[in-house]
């Protein structure tokens, strides 16, 4: 397998479960949260003051998200033939509107992480992907390869989506072209902050193994009540994560999305590698 390796000393039921939900729309659960911004607000600002002026809170998320693997890997685990694997690699899909416009094109990105990575990191893998795209446009990659399936006649299209679904299935689609769709990977991610609305429930795509789709929107003001009965006003991120249960049990979730809050809240976790990394079971 080269996405991963099949995992073998799970539980009996954890192995049935894919057999019982064939489909990620069979498997789909769906989770609303929130973060406090003021962390990574300021982290924002004191590296933007040393040079790094486009960080924002999309870098932060994914190397939260990026963290949150390396201590939990069984949310990078895949589906594929109703088998579950374990990823080699954090791969990130996002979706990117090359000019924000009504007529503006979209393409996906993929990016490709390791479990040590920090905010610099991402930083800079993030950044030069959206370089790449804004100045020469991905041609050789996700767009090319729609283009040339987009050639082919209807009913001929539809036997050779068909034909790629069976490969998928049984691990035989070509690395080249997994390496470019934005149906496999670890996540995918998409930003409705600079749309300037609340965050979407998107579904998982059953085509490829993307186990997770998440959705923030932008900043908003938020009243709450502190122990002592006062008002106060904080700022705020909505995000949603929608998930295939297949991958692991709600336990193991919560505890991941635990980390992936407390590495929001606090960004400056981000800026050091991990002092371990947690390798998921054989």
């Amino acid at each position: 397998m080269k996405e991963g390796r099949r995992l073998k000393s799970l539980d009996p039921f954890t192995t049935i479960v894919p057999y019982i939900m064939v489909e990620r729309s069979d498997s789909q659960n769906t989770i609303n949260e929130s973060f406090d911004v003021s962390g990574a607000e300021a982290l924002i600002r004191r590296l933007r003051q040393d040079g790094y002026d486009s960080i924002g809170i999309l870098h932060i998320i994914i190397a939260a998200y990026v963290r949150t693997i390396s201590q939990r890997p069984a949310v990078n685990r895949f589906i594929r033939g109703q088998k579950i694997y374990a990823r080699n690699n954090i791969v990130i899909n996002m979706a990117v509107k090359k000019k924000m416009s009504l007529e503006g094109q979209e393409t996906t990105i993929k990016l490709v992480f390791e479990p040590s990575d920090t905010l610099y990191d991402v930083y800079d893998k993030v950044n030069a992907a959206l370089k790449e795209v804004y100045e020469g446009g991905d041609e050789g990659g996700v767009d090319a390869a729609a283009r040339i399936i987009g050639y082919i006649p209807g009913l001929v299209k539809k036997w050779a989506i068909w034909f790629l679904k069976t490969l998928d299935y049984f691990g035989f689609l070509p690395s080249f072209l997994t390496a470019l769709s934005p149906f496999h990977g670890s996540l995918f991610i998409t930003s409705m902050a600079s749309l300037n609305i609340p965050p979407i429930k998107h579904h998982l795509y059953n085509f490829g193994n993307v186990p997770l789709f998440l959705a923030f929107g932008a900043k908003r003001p938020e009243l709450l009540l502190d122990i002592d009965g006062n008002v106060k006003k904080r700022r705020v991120v909505d995000f949603v994560f929608n998930l295939d249960e297949r991958i692991c049990d709600g336990y193991y979730f919560a505890s991941a999305l635990k980390i992936f809050k407390k590495n929001l809240v606090f960004p400056d976790t981000l800026l050091e590698a991990p002092e371990t990394i947690v390798e998921d079971v054989r």
